[in-house]
């Protein structure tokens, strides 16, 4: 390591006095001005983390649904996969070390995962649109180069798209050709190949509005346009071009305000879906002849996806472990379908994409989304195999068609990551050969009323909890008072989660009816606010 270079570029990339920050599931976020020295520290770290794994390492420049005016960076491990836990362990480190003790730290992390810095590195970066990107790009690039990596910088790319560029280099190109062209080939013959295989082709029926929330998902769907079949009709707004990034607009604040996004006209029956500002969610939407607004979010879509799969597989005759996994946020009703209705096993996980991918990777066939609208699909490499080798050889009709349409949705689906592009083309894909409109998918279940909110807390770690997050061990009392709560309510539940980045408590609520919803939240939020150490005022109605 060569300690002069480390030092004459630490001090050029300076770490403000007493800011700390923890790499948490979306990896570091805060304002932009706040992020050189911590970007700077995680292209050191990547180039720690390609030589201790042998592997390129990808690292994304962007804050998703955040604010313009914040920035954020994010690790890709080999397989396209988050940053291993242990590892986030050291970013934290590594992040809030003093300037003086940087060497240090880099020579006990080198110690503690057995990294031997004479080995090669390689760094894949990208970055979303935010002014900001650019310069904190060049810094990924400094700390690169003072430990001697090798990089390739993508540039203006989605966070999906990185994470399928890293595993493409990492398998040698099994996975796919690690260009921007080889990503926008491998899902449109995918895409066409799918639509194929349908039997209707309304022309009205593949018109979508796409709110790109004024983010790089604008510019990367323009990109692809040319390799779109003529029956794709894909109409962009928040281009990015007037408005600012994640303002009134995306998928976040189209779920959490359960209200169309500016700059889009709608109008009745429309098919509209909202990405978020780096592209990794989708929810889709649209208004009725009354002008009522019907949002269709990640539960709807793992429903939809996962009774064509199911049909799918069927058909095949295969002996595949089919699941669906959800966090507590799921509604309750989609649980209830996914169950009853469709037979599909489902497994409820800690919030974080993390966990729902570890749990999907059990299975032959793993869907998984957050309500959010973040979410993908794993296929067991035994699964895949089996299926590729159905379309070769198989002799019965039906049977290889089911087997042929699988691996087109194995191509389709990034299983990297969740990837607004790719679960956007799967759903049209599915809504065609199923000849569905949009309000036939959202009649599948009504979500049952439900209420979201946060109390602040003095100290958010006096919560804790299990099952998944839906049932409190401390502070004492607390669970049994939600649970007598909840009696009071007809098909209710609910459940409280320390925030992972703030001191406030999220509480979650459902009932039979709006009201009801709303009533249960504030007597839950009051109970928080009582028995958890609330700050201020106690929650008003």
């Amino acid at each position: 390591m060569d300690s002069e270079a480390l030092r004459k570029y630490s001090a050029l990339h300076p770490k403000p006095a007493g800011l700390t920050l923890q790499y948490g599931t979306a990896g570091f976020r805060t304002r932009a001005e706040q992020l050189d020295h911590i970007v700077f520290r995680m292209g050191l770290l990547a180039v720690l983390r390609s030589k201790a794994v042998a592997a390129t390492i990808g690292i994304m420049v962007t804050a998703s649904h955040n604010p313009e005016e914040d920035n954020g960076v994010k690790l890709v491990d080999p397989l396209g996969e988050m940053l291993h836990p242990s590892w986030e362990e050291y970013a934290t480190q590594l992040a809030n070390a003093e300037e003086q003790e940087l060497e240090k730290v880099i020579t006990e992390i080198c110690q503690k995962a057995a990294v031997n810095l004479h080995k090669d590195a390689s760094v894949f970066i990208g970055r979303d649109t935010r002014p900001s990107s650019k310069k904190l790009s060049q810094s990924v690039i400094d700390g690169i180069q003072v430990l001697g990596g090798q990089y390739h910088d993508y540039g203006l790319v989605t966070t999906p798209q990185l994470h399928y560029m890293v595993c493409c280099q990492n398998t040698q190109g099994q996975y796919g050709k690690a260009t921007l062209e080889g990503y926008y080939e491998k899902l449109s013959k995918a895409f066409m190949e799918l639509i194929k295989q349908s039997h209707c082709s309304g022309e009205s029926q593949r018109h979508l509005k796409i709110d790109c929330a004024n983010g790089i998902g604008a510019l990367k769907l323009s990109e692809m346009k040319p390799y779109f079949p003529r029956e794709v009709l894909i109409h962009i707004y928040n281009d990015g071009t007037k408005e600012k990034l994640n303002h009134l607009c995306g998928a976040d604040f189209v779920k959490v305000h359960q209200k169309p996004p500016g700059g889009l006209d709608m109008k009745p029956n429309e098919r509209c879906c909202s990405f978020d500002g780096d592209a990794d969610r989708i929810v889709y939407y649209y208004k009725d002849t009354a002008g009522h607004f019907h949002l269709i979010d990640g539960d709807k879509i793992a429903t939809l996806i996962s009774i064509f799969l199911k049909e799918l597989l069927a058909k095949v005759k295969q002996d595949f472990k089919m699941a669906v996994v959800q966090t507590a946020y799921a509604n309750g009703n989609s649980t209830r379908y996914l169950q009853e209705t469709l037979k599909v096993p489902v497994h409820c996980v800690k919030t974080g994409v993390k966990h729902l991918h570890h749990k999907a990777q059990e299975f032959d066939v793993g869907v998984y989304f957050e309500a959010n609208g973040h979410g993908t699909v794993l296929f067991s490499k035994a699964a895949e195999t089996k299926i590729r080798q159905l379309v070769k050889e198989e002799k019965d009709d039906e049977k290889r068609e089911a087997a042929k349409m699988l691996g087109n949705m194995i191509d389709l689906i990034n299983q990297t990551v969740g990837d607004a592009v790719s679960d956007m083309l799967v759903i049209e894909a599915i809504l065609a050969l199923k000849g569905l409109t949009v309000q036939q998918w959202d009649a599948l279940y009504a979500d049952l009323p439900n209420r979201l909110l946060k109390v602040q807390v003095a100290d958010r770690r006096v919560i804790d909890t299990t099952d998944a997050e839906r049932r409190a061990l401390t502070p004492p009392g607390l669970q049994e008072k939600i649970d007598a709560l909840v009696k009071k309510y007809k098909l209710s539940r609910a459940f409280v989660r320390p925030s992972g980045t703030e001191d406030v408590v999220r509480i979650y609520a459902e009932a039979d009816t709006q009201e009801n919803a709303d009533a249960l939240a504030h007597e839950v939020s009051l109970a928080v606010f009582h028995l958890a150490g609330g700050k201020g005022a106690p929650p008003q109605p």
